[in-house]
């Protein structure tokens, strides 16, 4: 049995993908040959959260209780560098394989209540290769008696056809960031892009940045989708967009993974909600009992 538990193998066309068994994880992306996304092997444990589903919280969440419905939950930390919790609970758990299909697979899971998190929900994550590519949508559904609050978020990290990203260009339709302090928390201020450093409304170099930052404020076109692009040095680009549902984007050009891993692709992370968001509230998405939420990214090599 391999770590991440049985693979799902999707194809559509050109493209091919694996999800795995545990935490519902793309482990692969490829189109004609090329790599969509920077995966991991299958006999690998993912480190860095390659790939990995971000449930019931994305990015940090801050040390000592939070509390909603007179519930209180008390986070285990796991990144103890910055003393706090990170990406969720659902990460390492093995969900169920619903529907499996040529270009199509979809797994749930029933998250009982933990200390972390004291709501019983469920998650559903299904995987589409079509013309646009590979769309994802997640549904959220309340299994609890009280209202629930939650966020959700995915990190892929984008392909290049370089050994680095060096002499990429990014281009994140965003024009505000979140402030964050030295624990990677927000510090509460939403500050403007324009004309500083971190502005990448205009595609430019990433050379020269180290990017761990939450961007925000996203321009969308005419169906409602932001897309952020990444164009490697031999012309290569892989897109990703997210629908309204998704207002926040976490970028990470990966200068603090492990030896041969850093700065080779970059990651782009759809988020519900900013860091810290079930302490600060800031942006969760509240259910009453027995209702759903849906959100959908996708993501494509031109």
């Amino acid at each position: 049995m391999l770590p991440s538990g049985e693979q799902i193998a999707i194809a559509h066309g050109d493209e091919r993908a694996v999800i795995t068994e545990v935490g519902a994880t793309l482990r692969t992306f490829v189109k004609g040959g090329l790599s969509v996304i920077e995966g991991f092997a299958g006999e690998e444990v993912p480190t860095g959260a390659r790939g990995q589903v971000l449930f019931p919280w994305p990015n940090r969440l801050g040390d000592g209780e939070w509390s909603y419905s007179e519930r209180t939950g008390r986070p285990r930390i796991d990144d103890v560098g910055h003393s706090t919790a990170i990406h969720g609970l659902v990460r390492w758990r093995p969900f169920r394989v619903d529907s499996v299909n040529q270009n199509r697979c979809s797994l749930s899971l029933l998250l009982h209540p933990t200390p972390d998190y004291p709501f019983l929900s469920e998650i559903n994550v299904t995987y589409h290769l079509g013309k646009f590519g590979l769309t994802v949508t997640t549904t959220v559904t309340n299994r609890d008696d009280v209202p629930i609050p939650f966020g959700v978020g995915f990190h892929p990290y984008l392909a290049v056809t370089t050994p680095t990203i060096e002499g990429a260009e990014l281009e994140i339709p965003a024009t505000a960031y979140v402030a964050a302090d030295d624990r990677q928390l927000p510090t509460g201020e939403i500050l403007p892009l324009l004309g500083q450093a971190l502005d990448f409304t205009k595609r430019k170099s990433v050379s020269g940045h180290e990017l761990d930052v939450t961007f925000t404020e996203l321009r969308r076109d005419d169906s409602g989708l932001a897309t952020v692009v990444l164009a490697d040095a031999n012309g290569g680009e892989v897109e990703l967009s997210v629908d309204r549902n998704f207002p926040y984007l976490q970028v990470y050009t990966g200068d603090k993974l492990e030896r041969g891993r850093r700065r080779t692709s970059v990651a782009v992370e759809p988020m519900t909600c900013p860091p810290d968001a079930l302490r600060s509230g800031k942006d969760v998405v509240v259910l009453e009992p027995g209702q759903h939420w849906a959100g959908s990214w996708r993501l494509r090599r031109r």
